[in-house]
């Protein structure tokens, strides 16, 4: 497999099966059935596919794997640059998991334009996974900036009452952020001649530069994770998009900051990143403590999940931050489970809602006599998000606040808030929808999982018993980058210490 483009295979086979579907013709029925089958192979054949490239992967290497080139804007210096690391390859993994999950999950739900929903989310699918494997600058742009059309038009055409206002808020808020992140490249591309990631990675900026450089950058990825208090379309974005543009948003979007923060912002700027880590550490304790707050006393259940997001991601920005392995990891880790279980949540809350059509928590109650089945596999995701040892949310968690304490006690013990304010929200949330007396008469004719809802959590619930029983498979492999940018991080730090690089200030 080391001789075929597999990293391109993967990331544009879910065009050729959105091709294939724009192709569908005949009647309405007819068509949308087809499309469903040819989303549902297609997602699921990319997934296979890219467990051949973590079957593949050497964790025993910094060095990016399954690279491929070839000339792109050559008079330029730009060139189609692709390849993963033992922190990007976990990610596309995620992102091919979890398509097929969601396509699944919105057999039924989606009965209007499915041709187009589907299109849509295989084109959302090609765009995510390019993102992890580009490296080339204005390459990863475009895939990072092409995540926004297929997403706009699932919450446009496909979401809630305000859709058109969550997609646009959505989409003004994030393209906002990444016109800087343009300039940033431009910058670069200037200073050093390219826009090849892995050489970026070695020039050294000046410090005056770097600093601009990292709020450029910072604009578009906070945006992104995103982080307080520029998080404000995130809640309606939520509330408004179908179940499956959930998961996605929470499952892989949210992932892109934090991601560009360890692909970048650390690596290539690690004076501005140590001049400007007390006020990451501030934005993200307030994050984790505020929206805690704010998630305890909404009546929405996906509102307070996405709240919830916003809490779990910073605690993400902290381990990032904290500058060391263990802290690093940790977030990683965190991301990848809060991918997993935060998507599994927002489709316990789409089972519910295809059943009543309504998100209002006070509606239910006492779900766990007539749907006990739901109730266990509810239960399950609400111990994953509170960090219950056993669950993926325990590991993340651990390793960041352990790694936090090193780099800060006091934003080691605000962070840990998070952890009480966050078992308090969704314990109380499970509480209402599912303990309690069965006394409404359109609850106790809902039915509980069908089959089909059954095979969708079944892996998602094998997969957070696995992060959490038997983390070192997913450790591993991320080990070797950490711990070279890490290195790289303290050498560059260590120069600035010696004097040697004050010319550049």
């Amino acid at each position: 497999m080391t001789d075929l483009p597999l990293l391109s295979i993967v990331t544009f086979l879910p065009l050729v099966g959105a091709a294939f579907i724009l192709l569908v013709r005949g009647e309405e029925a007819v068509v949308a059935r087809n499309a469903r089958n040819v989303a549902l192979l297609t997602s699921a054949a990319t997934f296979l596919l890219s467990l051949g490239v973590w079957a593949g992967f050497d964790n025993s290497t910094a060095d990016f794997q399954f690279v491929e080139q070839a000339a792109w804007m050559p008079q330029w210096g730009i060139n189609y640059h692709m390849g993963v690391d033992g922190i990007s390859m976990l990610f596309v993994i995620l992102a091919t998991f979890l398509t097929p999950l969601c396509i699944l999950s919105a057999w039924e739900a989606v009965q209007k334009r499915v041709k187009e929903y589907m299109v849509a989310f295989l084109i959302l699918e090609t765009f995510m996974i390019g993102m992890f494997c580009a490296l080339d600058y204005v390459l990863f742009y475009v895939f990072f900036e092409g995540v926004l059309i297929p997403m706009f038009l699932i919450i446009g055409v496909w979401g809630g009452a305000r859709r058109v206002y969550a997609a646009f808020k959505f989409f003004l808020y994030t393209l906002a952020g990444s016109v800087l992140m343009l300039l940033a490249i431009m910058a670069m591309y200037f200073e050093a001649g390219t826009t090849d990631i892995p050489t970026l990675m070695q020039t050294p900026f000046p410090y005056a530069m770097q600093i601009w450089l990292w709020l450029a950058l910072f604009a578009s990825f906070a945006v992104k994770v995103p982080m307080w208090p520029v998080h404000t379309w995130l809640p309606d974005a939520h509330v408004e998009a179908p179940t499956a543009g959930s998961v996605i948003l929470a499952g892989v979007l949210l992932k892109m900051g934090a991601y560009g923060f360890l692909r970048f912002s650390v690596p290539m700027l690690p004076e501005a990143t140590a001049y400007f880590t007390p006020m990451v550490y501030v934005l993200s304790v307030v994050a984790v403590i505020y929206t805690s707050l704010v998630a305890l006393v909404q009546e929405d259940m996906k509102k307070l999940i996405a709240y919830s997001s916003v809490a779990h991601m910073g605690f993400v920005t902290i381990g990032i931050f904290a500058l060391n392995q263990q802290a690093m990891e940790g977030a990683i880790f965190q991301m990848l489970s809060h991918g997993v279980v935060s998507g599994a949540l927002f489709l316990c809350v789409g089972v519910v809602y295809d059943r009543l059509h309504t998100r209002d928590i006070s509606r239910y109650g006492g779900l766990a006599t007539n749907m006990p089945n739901y109730a266990l596999v509810f239960l399950l995701f609400t111990m994953g998000a509170v960090g219950l040892p056993a669950t993926s949310g325990f590991v993340g968690e651990f390793l960041i606040l352990t790694g936090a304490f090193k780099a800060n006690s006091w934003v080691a013990f605000f962070a840990a808030t998070g952890l009480i304010l966050g078992a308090a929200y969704m314990l109380y949330l499970y509480w209402r929808v599912v303990y309690g007396k069965l006394e409404k008469e359109d609850v106790k004719a809902m039915l509980d999982l069908s089959p089909r809802e059954i095979a969708v959590f079944v892996p998602l619930i094998l997969v957070v018993l696995w992060m959490g029983i038997y983390p070192n498979s997913f450790l591993e492999p991320m080990h070797a980058s950490v711990s070279n940018l890490i290195e790289n991080y303290q050498a560059a730090m260590s120069v600035v210490d010696d004097g040697t690089a004050l010319a550049n200030r």
